[in-house]
C-alpha cells in the first residue's frame, strides 16, 4: 500500500509540489505564531507588566488568527486538487477490487509523507520568521525589550498536529466522495469516467456553499453593526467574512466559474471565432477544473483588495477611527498582515495553475493528433488564460466590495467606502500577471514531445 500510495507523488510531482508548498506555508505559520504565544506565556513579570501597548499576544492572535485560517484555506485547496489528479488512479483500483477502506488508506499515507517531508523546513522558517517578528516589534515599540522566542517544541508539534489533522480530515473525506462516485458505475467505464466532468454539483457541496455564504453574510453583518470605537474589530470581522465568502467561491465554484465564463466568452467568440470558441468550450465544459484555477486568483484579488480598501476607508474615516487605525505602528502592521496574505494567495495561484495546466498534457496531445498546432494551442491557452483572470477578479472583487462595505458602515456610517483606485489597479495587474505568464509557460512545456506517446501514456 504504502509503494502504490507513494507511485503518483513520483509519476506526478507536478501536482503534489503545490500541496507540499501548501502545507510548508501553514505549518510556517502555525510555527511561528505558536512561538510568539509562547514568547509572552514565558514572559517573567517584569516583562509582562511593560507598558508596550496591547501586548504580544494580542497582537499575535489578530495577526495571526486570518494568517493561520488562510493557510489552511490554501492547504485544502491544493489537497482537493491532488486528489481530483488522481481519479484515473482510483478508477484503475476499482477495476482490481480495491476497498474504499483500502482506498483512504492510500490517501492517508500519501498526506502523512507529504507533510513529515515539508515539516523540518517548515519548523525551521516558522522558527526564524518568530524572531524576526518580534525583533520587528521591539524595534517599533509595540513589544517588550525583554521578549524572547522560547527553545521550545510545544509549538512546533502543535503545528504539525494541526496540519496532519486538517489534511487528513480533508483527503479523508474527499477520497470517499471519489471513491462512491467510482463505485456507482461498472469498473470497465470508471475509466471513462475519471477523464471527464460531472455536469451537476453535488447537492453536500452545495449545501456546504449555501451554509458557507449565509456565514459569510453574518460576519459582515457583525462588522457593520460595530460602533466605531470598535474599528478594528469591524476589520477582523470584515477580513473574517471575506475569507468565508470564499470559502463559499471555493464550493459553489463550478457553478459560478461557468456562469462567468459564458458571460465573459461570449465577447471572446466574436474576436476570435476559432481559438476564442475553443477556449470558451474548454473553459464551460470543464468547470470544475477552472473552478480549481480561478479560486486562488479570487483568493489573491478577494483578501488584498478588501485589506486596501478598509485601509484607505479608515484613512478618510473622521475622528478617533483615524487616529486609532492609521497610526503609524498600526498601518505597518496591516502592511506586514496584507504582504503575508498576498504571498499565500501568490504561492497557491501559482502552484494551482502550474498543476491544472501541467495536467492537460494528453488532452493537448488528443489536439494536435485531430490537427491542431503548438501555436494555435498556444493561443487558445492565451485565451483561456485571460478568461480565467477575468472570472477570478471578478469573484474576487464582489468578495472585497462586500466586505469593505460592511467595514465602511461600520466606520463611516456609509456602505461606499473609499476605494484606492491605484491600488486596486495594481492588485488587478499582479493577478493578470500571475495567472496569464504561469498558464503559458506551463502550457509550452505541456505541448512539447511526440503527441501518440503523451496520449497513450495518459497523461503523464
Amino acid at each position: 500500500m504504502i509503494t502504490l500510495a507513494l507511485g503518483p507523488l513520483r509519476r506526478r510531482p507536478a501536482s503534489f509540489v503545490g500541496l507540499a508548498v501548501a502545507l510548508f506555508l501553514a505549518i510556517t505559520t502555525v510555527t511561528m505564531f505558536g512561538l510568539l504565544f509562547a514568547a509572552d506565556l514565558t514572559a517573567g513579570d517584569a516583562v509582562q507588566k511593560a507598558d508596550v501597548g496591547p501586548g504580544l499576544m494580542v497582537i499575535a492572535g489578530a495577526f495571526g488568527e486570518i494568517a493561520v485560517l488562510v493557510a489552511f484555506f490554501v492547504v485544502v485547496n491544493a489537497l482537493g486538487f491532488a486528489l481530483r489528479q488522481q481519479h484515473r488512479e482510483l478508477a484503475l483500483l476499482r477495476t482490481i477490487a480495491a476497498t474504499p477502506r483500502q482506498t483512504r488508506r492510500l490517501v492517508r499515507v500519501q498526506v502523512v509523507a507529504t507533510t513529515l517531508v515539508v515539516a523540518a523546513p517548515a519548523w525551521a522558517v516558522g522558527t526564524a520568521a518568530a524572531g524576526r517578528f518580534l525583533a520587528e516589534l521591539q524595534r517599533r515599540g509595540m513589544a517588550a525589550p525583554g521578549l524572547r522566542v522560547p527553545e521550545t517544541f510545544l509549538p512546533l508539534l502543535v503545528a504539525l498536529a494541526a496540519a496532519l489533522a486538517a489534511a487528513l480530515a480533508v483527503g479523508l473525506a474527499a477520497s470517499a466522495v471519489a471513491a462512491r462516485r467510482i463505485s456507482l458505475i461498472a469498473p470497465a467505464a470508471a475509466l471513462t469516467a475519471s477523464a471527464t466532468e460531472h455536469g451537476r454539483t453535488g447537492a453536500p457541496r452545495l449545501l456546504a456553499g449555501v451554509a458557507a455564504l449565509a456565514g459569510g453574510a453574518v460576519l459582515l453583518r457583525l462588522a457593520a453593526t460595530r460602533p466605531v470605537e470598535q474599528a478594528d474589530k469591524a476589520g477582523q470581522a470584515a477580513l473574517l467574512g471575506s475569507l468565508v465568502l470564499l470559502v463559499a467561491v471555493a464550493l459553489l465554484g463550478p457553478l459560478a466559474a461557468r456562469l462567468l465564463a459564458a458571460v465573459s466568452g461570449a465577447p471572446v467568440r466574436l474576436l476570435a471565432p476559432r481559438t476564442g470558441w475553443l477556449a470558451d468550450a474548454n473553459l464551460r465544459g470543464y468547470a470544475r477544473r477552472l473552478s480549481s484555477a480561478v479560486v486562488p486568483v479570487a483568493l489573491l484579488v478577494g483578501l488584498s483588495g478588501t485589506m486596501s480598501i478598509m485601509t484607505s476607508t479608515a484613512g478618510n474615516a473622521p475622528g478617533t477611527t483615524a487616529t486609532s487605525v492609521t497610526s503609524a505602528t498600526d498601518v505597518w502592521l496591516r502592511q506586514s498582515e496584507l504582504a503575508l496574505l498576498v504571498s499565500f494567495a501568490a504561492v497557491s495561484t501559482v502552484n494551482t495553475l502550474v498543476a491544472v495546466t501541467a495536467g492537460r498534457r494528453r488532452e493537448f496531445a488528443m489536439l494536435r493528433l485531430v490537427g491542431a498546432t503548438s501555436s494555435q494551442l498556444l493561443r487558445m491557452l492565451t485565451v483561456e488564460a485571460v478568461l480565467t483572470t477575468v472570472v477570478g477578479v471578478l469573484l474576487g472583487a464582489t468578495v472585497a466590495g462586500a466586505a469593505s462595505a460592511a467595514f465602511s458602515t461600520a466606520v463611516t456610517g456609509s456602505a461606499a467606502p473609499t476605494v484606492p483606485m491605484a491600488a486596486c489597479g495594481w492588485i488587478v495587474a499582479g493577478a493578470a500577471a500571475l495567472t496569464v505568464p504561469v498558464i503559458l509557460v506551463t502550457g509550452m512545456r505541456a505541448v512539447r514531445g511526440p503527441a501518440a506517446e503523451r496520449v497513450g501514456g495518459g497523461g503523464g
